[in-house]
């Protein structure tokens, strides 16, 4: 007979079943759930901040030492000071926008697969639990190897949650172990655990658990974990449970938990051990990561090098020969302005296209190779007018970073013009401002086909702008410009690429009008604002600024009291003096004939980033990021980021209607880390931008008051895709990607598209029949060419439009493309001698240690490197008994620098690593004999990056002293 407890958890899962297939179930749990409740757990976006921070410092660190930087460690790490020490502090957005990825993605398990026990380290489930791991590691390599760094990200988080939920759900802490266990990421090891048919504990009564796990085990140090069920009591006789309420096993004897999710759990008086272990875990498997990829790549992993990336897309075809001249010169200027300044883009990246070629994608981090990419350009080809401008930007969107500014050199319409949708789609997925550089051209083919123009080295007329439409359409929707010259003039339009270069650019404001009428628009400039430049685009529009102190200049006046203002075609610039940017609040007051948009732009620290997340409720709440337009006619939540420091703190988030000044504002809750959720009760039935303003002290004081207004504008929608990858794609097989289209609007068939960025075999239904209300599955099957690179990922696209184009949404998703990974051995070493001789200054002694490195019936070393040391290292290769390849390793430094650490990694990934010291050595030389020697202390093995942790250096050291 149920008790009466049982009996109203039975009831409450049945209850919620419906939601909680898809809440946050077995976990460290999620943020916002301790904003209030329980501040003092810690979550696995702790655990994940934390620990890459930590990473990023020590990598660094040995990198300004390796350079003979002075390197100084804050005292407090947060993005903003470690980006600082790490001497890369316009970074900052993207290092913190790369950590929420990864954080985002290890919360995504828990809302996939939250009953999966391998995924939680749950029910024993040790060596399935690895396997995901090391699946997941290998391809987050495989990824970063071909600069799929988003890709390697999503990976990242995954098998973090599930590497953190080890120490809360085992009895690995229970055992006395305050270590991380490094054979979870070593793939070939051993693992140790009880079998099925071993009692593991005994019962307990409420949240005081102390002393359930049976001391047989414990003392056996074999590995056990809880059982979980929200829907049986069923579980192996004698077995523990996870615990907590929402755990129906744990009313089977026997009673209670082992989980340390949170400081109230069954075993919570270990939780923050549990978590300080964990932190400590993914450090761990970050460094091995690390180890692989190399130090530079592994920051550009984690966005600490993105200061500014330099995207152009250019029509080659033969008219263009002029605009590509530009670029030239202004690229070349631009690099090396930048490069005097020490602030040169941290990546180049160039995608031409023609007619009916476009790209390939060509992305450098080498400014002379991407001036050679550039000058080898040439004009050539083309005949019909139109031309593949929005594949190449396809390519451009999808091969960039998020938030990249791309330009686009053309003077033809767009052939592809059926990519429109899946433009808008990237823009909105991606963040990223797409400008158009529009040359006339275009406007002397049109008359030959007795189209009216007015030649004014613009299009003056409404027709003329017409066969461009969508190229404005896609610059307002990104927050770019569409900038309408002629081709002599094209070289003074391109100061706008020197501007967006600038580091640390915030939007203030903007706006668009497409139904132009006279208006007053209003911003607020903060005290932290350098640089301000306001764009307007239009066809002779009439406008007048004035700032807080009254000072006034009309468009009529070039030079005037506030400064100048430039006039190219159909884009004004406008630039204040450094005198007249006075903080407070500006006014421009417009009168136009014409569409026009405006946009203020500014350097500052004080900034932020957002996402539309979807929260989900139950016994571990959380959120995950949406991939496509919200849901119309419902509320909305946002994720809302801020930069500039712990002094800067949002007072409104708002949805401003791009059509309009109306505004939604909403309510928020402080998370940490200067996280927010902004709730809005409404959203706009049409356009929007997001802005926030706030302050950043505690003094109300109009300088102190800032306001930033995203870029990007979005769209809700009757119309909803649901879909989510399970898996990797592999070369030469097919892919199912399952999809469930709903619509809350009118009955009908609905069209489905679904494109790639890459010439995959693509199978899908071509039209859903739904009804209102209801949803319709379906199912997209790709697949790669056997030829593909491991690491490759691919773009998807999924689109749903209802009858007639009223209304449609979309689901964007990035797929990896993985071969079969075989080799899951480490590399090995054998130290050959050691020659130290580091008595008395340092600065007059070195020492030196040669290495034999193997991999024996594995796929072969590829690269050593030093992760630690300041030394001379070189390497040769060589055959061992005439059939084995062995790379000969020679390592030399001063004796101010007797510690090295040395790694081996393999063509797939796999990172062997090696400890050596020569502190207060004689005189002494040392000699290995060959590994027919059983005294592991008189020999050196290379070992998976952190298994040092546990084995220790004073072995090593021992062995030097002897």
């Amino acid at each position: 007979m149920m008790t009466q407890d049982l009996l109203v958890k039975t009831i409450i899962c049945v209850f919620l079943m419906g939601c909680l297939m898809q809440s946050q179930t077995l976990a460290f749990k999620l943020d916002f759930i301790f904003s209030e409740k329980d501040p003092l757990s810690k979550s696995h976006q702790n655990i994940t901040r934390d620990a890459i921070l930590q990473t990023t410092v020590e990598v660094c660190e040995f990198q300004a030492l390796k350079i003979g930087k002075d390197f100084v460690k804050p005292n407090i790490l947060t993005e903003e000071s470690v980006a600082e020490a790490c001497f890369s502090s316009n970074s900052v957005k993207s290092f913190k926008s790369s950590i929420e990825e990864i954080s985002d993605k290890n919360a995504w398990i828990d809302i996939k697969h939250p009953l999966s026990a391998k995924h939680h380290f749950d029910e024993e489930m040790f060596l399935p639990g690895r396997e995901l791991i090391s699946r997941g590691v290998s391809a987050a390599k495989a990824s970063v190897k071909k600069q799929s760094y988003e890709t390697a990200r999503e990976k990242i988080g995954k098998v973090l949650h599930t590497l953190q939920d080890f120490y809360s759900h085992s009895n690995w802490i229970e055992m006395g172990m305050r270590e991380p266990y490094s054979n979870l990421i070593i793939p070939d090891s051993t693992i140790i655990s009880v079998d099925q048919e071993t009692p593991t504990c005994r019962s307990c009564n409420g949240n005081n658990c102390t002393g359930n796990i049976l001391e047989e085990i414990l003392t056996q140090k074999k590995l056990t974990s809880g059982y979980f069920s929200m829907f049986s009591l069923e579980k192996p006789k004698g077995k523990c449970s996870h615990g907590d309420s929402w755990d129906m096993t744990s009313s089977t004897e026997p009673t209670g938990g082992i989980n340390k999710d949170t400081r109230n759990s069954s075993h919570g008086y270990l939780h923050n051990i549990a978590a300080d272990v964990a932190t400590a875990a993914t450090k761990q498997l970050l460094l091995n990561i690390r180890a692989s990829v190399g130090d530079s790549e592994f920051l550009r992993l984690m966005g600490l090098t993105h200061n500014m990336v330099l995207c152009f897309v250019i029509d080659t075809t033969g008219s263009m020969s002029n605009e590509i001249e530009a670029v030239k010169f202004v690229s070349s200027l631009i690099i090396d302005i930048k490069t005097m300044l020490a602030a040169e883009p941290s990546e180049y990246i160039l995608v031409p296209f023609n007619d009916p070629d476009f790209g390939p994608l060509i992305r450098t981090t080498d400014p002379d190779l991407f001036k050679k990419h550039l000058n080898a350009l040439s004009a050539h080809g083309g005949g019909d007018t139109p031309e593949m401008c929005l594949s190449g930007l396809q390519l451009a969107l999808t091969g960039s970073p998020p938030q990249t500014e791309i330009f686009v050199f053309t003077d033809a319409t767009a052939k592809d013009y059926l990519l429109k949708s899946t433009i808008l789609a990237l823009i909105q997925r991606t963040k990223s401002v797409v400008n158009f550089m529009l040359t006339n051209t275009l406007a002397r083919r049109r008359r030959s086909n007795n189209e009216p123009v007015n030649g004014q080295n613009q299009f003056s007329s409404r027709s003329s702008i017409s066969t461009m439409q969508i190229y404005h359409e896609l610059a307002q929707a990104s927050g770019g410009q569409a900038i309408v010259v002629s081709k002599g003039n094209l070289p003074q339009a391109t100061s706008i690429i020197t501007d967006t270069s600038r580091s640390s650019l915030v939007t203030i404001f903007q706006a668009v009008r497409n139904v132009p009428k006279p208006e007053n628009f209003t911003f607020v400039v903060d005290s932290s604002l350098q640089n301000l430049t306001i764009y307007i685009t239009g066809q002779n529009p009439f406008y007048t600024i004035t700032n807080p102190s009254g000072v006034s200049q009309s468009s009529a006046e070039s030079n005037g009291s506030l400064g100048i203002i430039e006039k190219v075609g159909n884009f004004h610039t406008i630039r204040p003096n450094i005198s007249a940017q006075t903080a407070g609040l500006w006014l421009i007051n417009t009168t136009s004939t014409y569409p026009y948009t405006i946009k203020v732009v500014g350097q500052s620290k004080v900034d932020f980033l957002f996402d539309v997340v979807e929260v989900f409720q139950g016994p571990h709440p959380g959120y995950t990021v949406l991939k496509s337009r919200p849901a119309a006619n419902n509320n909305v939540t946002l994720l809302v980021s801020m930069l500039g420091g712990d002094s800067v703190r949002p007072t409104e988030v708002a949805l401003v209607e791009v059509s309009s000044s109306h505004f939604v504002t909403g309510t928020l809750e402080k998370l940490s880390s200067g996280q927010y959720l902004a709730t809005i009760n409404s959203i706009p039935s049409g356009e929007f931008t997001v802005r926030v303003v706030g302050e950043t002290n505690s003094s109300r004081s109009t300088s102190n008051r800032f306001q930033r207004q995203s870029s990007t504008q979005f769209q809700a929608s009757n119309v909803t895709i649901t879909t989510e990858p399970d898996g990797t794609m592999e070369p030469g097989k097919a892919f199912t990607l399952p999809f469930t289209v709903a619509t809350s609007g009118s009955k009908g068939i609905y069209q489905i598209r679904v494109t790639t960025d890459r010439s995959f075999a693509v199978d899908f239904p071509s039209s859903l029949s739904l009804e209102s209300g209801g949803s319709g599955n379906g199912t997209v099957t790709l697949t790669a060419p056997e030829s593909t690179p491991s690491g490759t990922d691919v773009t998807v696209t999924i689109e749903a439009e209802a009858p007639e184009g009223t209304d449609s949404n979309y689901a964007v998703l990035r797929l990896a493309v993985i071969a079969p990974v075989t080799d899951f051995t480490s590399p090995v070493c054998k130290i050959v001698s050691v020659n130290a001789n580091c008595s008395g200054n340092c600065t007059f002694s070195s020492w030196n240690l040669s290495a034999n490195m193997s991999d024996i019936n594995g796929t072969g070393i590829q690269a050593v490197r030093v992760l630690k040391g300041n030394g001379t290292l070189n390497t040769s290769t060589a055959l061992d008994n005439g059939d084995v390849n062995i790379t000969l390793v020679d390592y030399s430094a001063s004796c101010c620098f007797p510690e090295v650490e040395l790694v081996a990694v393999d063509s797939v990934g796999n990172a062997g690593t090696c400890f050596m010291s020569v502190k207060a050595t004689v005189n002494q030389t040392t000699s290995v004999p060959p590994t027919t020697q059983n005294n592991s202390a008189q020999r050196c093995w290379f070992l998976p990056l952190g298994m040092w942790v546990n084995v220790g250096v004073l072995v090593l050291y021992q062995y030097l002293q002897y």
